[in-house]
């Protein structure tokens, strides 16, 4: 029967050499993930991975289990993702400040026309992939780990020393920006905008939309808001693009770890272990 990770970490703290591995081995593929997606470059994720878990390994007894494994994880993987940021010649040509952000969508071919499956599928993941890695650092670390890695407003929270206010703050400006990337790919019909002054009782639904995600709005604004939604088609499109945008983000598939970095980090890990018994 497979351990849970506070099994697995106890064994490790208490010598368990195969513990430990185990624990690595199970969050070595998240980590990288992240890694990529914050360093947006194969080699510096590779480090990262690396480093992390040999961090974990050198941490293991002064860890005191007040957050969860993988919480700890993500704090030692982001902490190297900086580093690698403040030495790498690698980055976006362009990150979204998210100031005054251009309105204007991703030019997009026609989606009008049913294009073959796989082909649509491949240009969703890049566009999403682009709009995630277009994003300036402190607003892509909180939507990869709230929205991709899927951890809870609270533990993104722990991860980056922030408030809970500060991350969901941060993150509904994220999401905003990446569903405007995003949406003309996703043939969801958003309709035309209503004439003024109809339109000016259009509120903020995305913003809403994304707090009732986060828990955010009381039971009489989310019933402003369906009311709302059941007659507004571009509102209602609006909202549906950026459900799928996100169902998009916890999709995103977890990459193998490439498998000479496993050999090198079981290599590290063994002289580690070694020279401290």
């Amino acid at each position: 029967m497979e351990s849970n990770d506070e099994a697995l970490l106890e064994a490790a703290r208490s010598g368990s050499e195969r513990a430990l591995e185990q624990l690595l081995a199970r969050h070595q593929r998240q980590v990288y993930r992240f890694g990529l997606k914050m360093c947006r470059d194969e080699e510096d994720a590779k480090d990262v991975v690396q480093d992390t878990l040999l961090a974990v390994a050198r941490g293991l007894k002064d860890f005191r289990g007040a957050s969860s494994v993988s919480t700890w994880l993500y704090t030692i993987a982001r902490s190297f993702c900086i580093k690698k940021r403040r030495r790498s010649k690698f980055a976006p040509e362009q990150e979204e400040s998210l100031e005054g952000a251009s309105e204007e969508p991703m030019q997009v071919a026609d989606t009008s026309r049913p294009p073959d499956e796989s082909l649509a599928g491949r240009q969703i993941e890049a566009a999403l992939e682009a709009a995630i890695g277009s994003l300036a650092p402190m607003y892509r670390e909180v939507l990869v780990l709230r929205d991709v890695e899927g951890l809870s407003a609270a533990e993104v929270a722990e991860v980056l020393g922030l408030t809970v206010e500060a991350v969901k703050s941060r993150l509904h400006r994220a999401r905003m920006a990446v569903r405007q990337r995003v949406a003309p790919l996703l043939g969801v019909p958003e309709g035309a905008a209503p004439p003024a002054p109809l339109s000016d009782a259009c509120p903020d639904i995305l913003q809403i939309f994304s707090q009732h995600l986060e828990g955010e709005i009381s039971a009489d604004v989310c019933a402003r808001m369906e009311k709302h939604l059941a007659s507004c088609q571009r509102c209602r499109g609006s909202c549906d693009s950026l459900r799928r945008t996100l169902s998009l983000c916890r999709q995103a598939p977890l990459p193998e770890v490439p498998g000479p970095l496993q050999a090198n980090v079981r290599r590290a890990l063994k002289q580690f272990l070694s020279s401290h018994r």
